[in-house]
């Protein structure tokens, strides 16, 4: 796949953007080196602030350890034997668990996903729902690109048959391959891996705003992490920069208090994959399973990093190989 250079023309980001952008290093949110928790999972930047703040309240904080999607390149989640490299995504983690499995190493336990089941093949794993987010574009705030689009514009864009609005030429990005934002965005605009255009730049991390640094930027951004970005709870890092969100087909992505819109057109459920022959094990039923599990009953704590509750949490209906 084609994609327009790194290095973007008319870039709008002054002296005191760039010195925030200096600043704006991700923080290491993973359990202090040589603290092991009993459930050690990786995979989503979508899910993985919300997922330190749920390893934290839940079981005085020692049952679950959630590594971020980027910091080191490699991450060690056992005491022994488990140092493995860091998987960026949801696909890179559920692939990650899969070797996990495959090979025996006892190395993770779980996988944050913010996609459902790609490869239904197997039952082998289960995606299990705990929260609600929604995603929409964003663009920079101030751009004279719109912050009102509709689904088929968007469409039209991502495969570079509208490539100007406003007077503004367009530079659409993706976040990285394996990233389930990707994936979803990309399926809500009827579009696939085959199918998007050449002038998308799909290298960008996701949910960063500060990758948008020229006028015609414009990217999908998960809403939530929009949100704690701006709330900033526990070690979540505002990467907004000058980046605002915008609406799809006449919805706002955020209500009148500011929390997620559960019902913007694009919106989804997100997940935490396990094997599914290690759903009744006491551990992970306890953290995962049924609407009563120690996740599920962190409503405060989903909320409070952007996301909407979902009646099915806990649900293990959803299965597949990947």
């Amino acid at each position: 796949m084609n994609v327009k250079s790194r290095v973007r023309i008319g870039a709008l980001v002054g002296a005191t953007a760039l010195a925030l952008g200096a600043l704006a290093v991700p923080a290491q949110a993973d359990v202090p080196p040589g603290e092991y928790r009993v459930l050690a999972g990786v995979g989503s930047d979508t899910t993985q602030d919300v997922f330190n703040g749920l390893g934290n309240a839940v079981a005085g904080g020692d049952l679950i350890a959630s590594y971020n999607a980027t910091g080191t390149t490699t991450i060690k989640t056992r005491a022994t034997n488990c140092e493995i490299p860091r998987p960026n995504g949801s696909s890179a983690g559920i692939n990650a668990l899969r070797n996990a499995v495959d090979n025996n190493t006892g190395c993770l336990d779980f996988a944050r996903s913010s996609r459902g089941v790609n490869n239904d093949s197997t039952t082998d794993l289960t995606w299990i729902p705990f929260a609600k987010d929604a995603v929409t574009f964003a663009v920079r705030g101030d751009s004279d690109l719109p912050t009102a689009l509709t689904t088929q514009q968007l469409t039209d864009i991502y495969t570079c048959d509208l490539d100007e609005l406003n007077g503004v030429a367009l530079t659409p990005l993706l976040p990285q391959a394996g990233s389930g934002t990707r994936s979803f965005f990309l399926g809500a605009l009827g579009l696939t891996e085959d199918t998007f255009g050449p002038c998308v730049d799909d290298t960008v991390q996701e949910h960063n705003g500060e990758e948008l640094d020229s006028e015609g930027d414009i990217a999908p951004y998960s809403i939530a992490q929009y949100i704690a970005q701006g709330n900033q709870p526990g070690d979540v890092i505002d990467r907004r920069g000058f980046s605002v969100l915008g609406s799809v087909d006449g919805a706002q992505p955020t209500l009148a208090d500011g929390k997620l819109n559960t019902a913007f057109p694009f919106n989804r459920d997100v997940y935490n994959v396990v094997p599914t022959e290690n759903l009744d094990l006491p551990n992970i039923e306890a953290a995962f399973v049924t609407g009563n599990s120690l996740v599920c009953d962190q409503d405060a704590v989903i909320e409070e990093y952007g996301f909407g509750t979902v009646a099915n949490c806990g649900s293990t209906v959803l299965k597949g190989e990947s």
